[in-house]
C-alpha cells in the first residue's frame, strides 16, 4: 500500500474519487483549503483508491494519512490512457488570445483599407519596418479610451484598441550591433483610432515607455502623426488635464538618450509638440506639421483652413523644422533605422573612395566655387553620409558620417552660398548640431572655408549678433573632441567659431595647401590697410595692379604653409591624409564606454 498524506494543514472540501476507484499518476484525489486557497492531492503513482474513513469538513495536519493507493495489474492501462491533452487552450488563455487579436490589422479591415485609402500605412506596418523582425514586444495592448461613461466597453474594445497608441520595446539594428547596444522604446499613434488624439490612456502608455527609456538608457522613435488632445475622455477626474506630465517626461529625456520624432499625415497640437522635442525629425511627402489644427485655428478666430493649408511639409523643411524629408513612411522608418545606428557603435564593415579623390575637389584657383558635400562624401566611409536639415542654413552642412566604421558629426561650410560666410540660420544649424553630436558623445570635424560671419544692414536684421555667438558659447563648453580640417579660407571670427572658438580647442587643426588662414578676408584687409596707398593712385589700371600685388603679398603671407611655420596649425596635410588624422586626433574616445554615466549636457536646444 501506498500511503498518500495532505502537504499541509487545512480542511478537506472536496474527494473526487469514492473507495476502490482505478486512479492514475497525477490524477486530482482530495482538495484541502488553506488560508482561502484550494491545493490539490494528486496521486504519486496509478493504483486501487482505498479512503481510510476520510471525509468532507474534516480537519487535517500536515503529514496526516488521507487515504492509500494498491496496486494493481490493472493499473499498467490507466496509466497508458490517462495522458492529458496539453493542445487545446483554456478558455481564460482564448479570452486573452482574442482581446490581443482585437488590435490587430487583420481584425479591422475597413479601418486598414480607409486608411490605405488615404495613401498613408498602420501604425503597426511602420513598427514592423523599424524595429528588428520578431523583437517588438507591446505595452498597454490592452488599453481602451477613458470613455466608460459614454460607450460600452465592447464598443471600446472593438473600436479604441491599445487607446489609439502601439507602444513597447525592440531592438532596431541588432544583427549589426548586438542585442546589449540596440534596445529602444518605440511609440506610434494610431490614426485609425480617434484620429490618432492624445488620450487619457495614451498618455499614461507615453509615461510609462518614456520612464522606461530613461532609467535604462533607451533611445526613443515617436511616429507622431494625430489630432492633438482629446476632448471626449470622460473617466477623468482632471477638468484641465495641465498636470500631464507626457511633455516634461520627454523634455527631460533630451540630451539622455536619442529621440527621433517620425511625421506622415496630420500631425497637430500636442502631437507636433512631442513631434517638436525630438532630436530628430523625419517627415513624409505630404506631412502638415502644425501647433494648431484647423478646429484650433478656426476657434482663436484665426480663420477657416483646410489641414493641408497648415504646416506644410516643404514649408517645415525649408524653414529647419524637419530635418530629413523622405518619400514615404516605409522610408522614414528605415532612416529612422539609419540614424539611430550612428549612436549604437563603430560599424564592423565599411569601405571608402580612394582618398587621392580629395585633392583636386578644392580648385588651385583660390577665387572659384566648388561643391563641399563632394568632400564630405569622398572623406566618408562609402554610403555613410547622413546630412540632416539640408533644405534650412544653406550656408552650412550638418551631417552624420563615418570614418572607419568609427560615427562622427561633420559641419562645413559651404562655398556656393555666400562664399561660405556664416548666416543667421548658418549658425543656428552648425550650434544645434554640434549639441547633439555632444549630448550623444560623437566626435566633430569640422570643415572650415569661410570669409568669416555675415555682415550688412539685412544680415543685423537677422540678429546675427546673438545667433552667431551661439556658435562660442556652443563650441566653448563641448565635452567630445573636434578635429577643424581648414579646406581652403579661414578668417576672423568665423574661422574660430568653425574651431569651437579658437584655432587651439580642436585636438588638431590642420590645413589643405589651399588652405589660409587670417584675422579678415585678403580683399578686405588690403582694402582697409592700404586704403592710402590705393587712393594715391591716381590711374585705374595702376591702382587696380597694385591691389593685385598687395592681395598676392598677403596670400603669401596667409597661406598655410607659412601659418603653420608659426605653430597657428598644427600641420598642412596631403588631403589625402585627412581620414588618418581624423582617427589619430579622436583615437580612444571611439573605445571610450557609451554612454556617458550622466548627461553631458542638460539638453539639446530644440532649434
Amino acid at each position: 500500500m501506498i500511503p498518500v498524506v495532505a502537504p499541509l494543514t487545512g480542511t478537506v472540501v472536496d474527494i473526487s474519487i469514492v473507495d476502490g476507484d482505478l486512479v492514475h499518476e497525477g490524477q486530482e484525489l482530495v482538495i484541502i483549503e488553506a488560508m482561502k486557497m484550494h491545493h490539490a492531492v494528486t496521486a504519486p503513482e496509478a493504483g486501487i483508491a482505498r479512503l481510510d474513513g476520510i471525509a468532507l469538513g474534516d480537519l487535517v495536519s500536515e503529514g496526516d494519512a488521507l487515504l492509500s493507493l494498491e496496486p494493481s495489474a490493472a493499473t499498467a492501462a490507466v496509466a497508458e490512457t490517462s495522458t492529458v491533452d496539453q493542445s487545446g487552450i483554456r478558455a481564460d488563455l482564448a479570452e486573452v488570445v482574442a482581446r490581443h487579436e482585437v488590435g490587430l490589422d487583420a481584425a479591422r479591415p475597413e479601418a486598414v483599407a480607409r486608411r490605405h485609402g488615404t495613401g498613408l500605412r498602420t501604425a503597426r506596418e511602420n513598427l514592423a519596418d523599424l524595429c528588428d523582425p520578431d523583437s517588438f514586444v507591446e505595452y498597454g495592448a490592452l488599453t481602451i479610451a477613458a470613455q466608460r461613461q459614454r460607450r460600452t466597453v465592447e464598443e471600446l474594445i472593438a473600436r479604441t484598441p491599445a487607446d489609439g497608441m502601439v507602444t513597447g520595446l525592440a531592438t532596431i539594428n541588432a544583427d549589426v550591433y548586438g542585442a546589449d547596444r540596440t534596445g529602444c522604446v518605440v511609440m506610434a499613434y494610431d490614426y485609425m483610432v480617434l484620429a490618432g488624439t492624445q488620450g487619457k490612456q495614451n498618455h499614461r502608455k507615453t509615461d510609462r515607455m518614456l520612464d522606461i527609456a530613461e532609467r535604462h538608457r533607451l533611445p526613443v522613435v515617436l511616429f507622431a502623426e494625430g489630432g492633438g488632445g482629446r476632448p471626449g475622455d470622460t473617466d477623468a477626474s482632471t477638468v484641465s488635464g495641465l498636470t500631464t506630465p507626457t511633455f516634461h517626461t520627454l523634455g527631460r529625456l533630451s540630451g539622455l538618450v536619442p529621440l527621433v520624432g517620425i511625421a506622415a499625415g496630420r500631425c497637430f497640437a500636442g502631437n507636433a509638440a512631442l513631434l517638436g522635442c525630438c532630436d530628430v525629425i523625419i517627415a513624409a511627402e505630404g506631412a502638415n506639421i502644425g501647433m494648431g489644427g484647423p478646429a484650433m485655428v478656426a476657434g482663436g478666430g484665426l480663420g477657416t483652413f483646410a489641414p493641408e493649408e497648415i504646416g506644410p511639409v516643404a514649408m517645415q523643411f525649408a524653414n529647419g523644422v524637419v530635418d530629413l524629408l523622405v518619400p514615404s513612411e516605409r522610408e522614414a522608418a528605415l532612416v529612422a533605422r539609419r540614424y539611430l545606428s550612428y549612436f549604437q557603435g563603430t560599424s564592423p564593415q565599411w569601405t571608402c573612395a580612394d582618398q587621392s579623390s580629395l585633392r583636386p575637389l578644392v580648385p588651385e584657383n583660390r577665387l572659384r566655387a566648388y561643391d563641399v558635400r563632394a568632400v564630405v562624401t569622398a572623406l566618408a566611409d562609402t554610403d555613410s553620409v547622413l546630412e540632416l536639415r539640408s533644405g534650412y542654413g544653406a550656408g552650412m552642412v550638418t551631417a552624420l558620417v563615418r570614418i572607419e566604421g568609427v560615427p562622427l558629426g561633420l559641419i562645413a561650410n559651404n562655398p556656393l552660398h555666400l562664399g561660405g560666410a556664416i548666416d543667421t540660420d548658418a549658425a543656428d544649424k552648425a550650434a544645434r548640431f554640434l549639441q547633439l553630436c555632444d549630448g550623444h558623445g560623437l566626435p566633430v570635424v569640422s570643415l572650415c572655408d569661410t570669409p568669416g560671419f555675415m555682415v550688412g544692414p539685412a544680415a543685423e536684421e537677422t540678429a546675427t549678433v546673438r545667433h552667431f555667438s551661439r556658435l562660442f558659447v556652443t563650441g566653448a563648453n563641448l565635452t567630445v573632441p573636434v578635429v577643424t580640417v581648414v579646406l581652403r579660407k579661414a578668417y576672423g571670427l568665423g574661422a574660430q567659431a568653425m574651431a569651437g572658438g579658437t584655432f587651439t580647442a580642436p585636438v588638431a587643426t590642420v590645413a589643405w595647401p589651399t588652405g589660409e588662414v587670417g584675422p579678415m578676408g585678403l580683399e578686405g584687409a588690403v582694402s582697409l590697410g592700404f586704403r592710402r596707398e590705393l587712393d594715391a593712385v591716381a590711374d585705374p589700371a595702376e591702382r587696380a595692379e597694385l591691389e593685385r600685388y598687395l592681395i598676392e603679398r598677403a596670400y603669401q603671407h596667409s597661406k598655410a604653409l607659412n601659418v603653420a611655420s608659426t605653430f597657428e596649425l598644427d600641420d598642412v596635410i596631403d588631403p589625402a591624409d585627412t581620414r588618418r588624422w581624423i582617427l589619430a586626433a579622436i583615437r580612444g574616445w571611439e573605445l571610450a564606454e557609451r554612454p556617458a554615466p550622466t548627461k553631458r549636457r542638460p539638453f539639446i536646444d530644440t532649434w
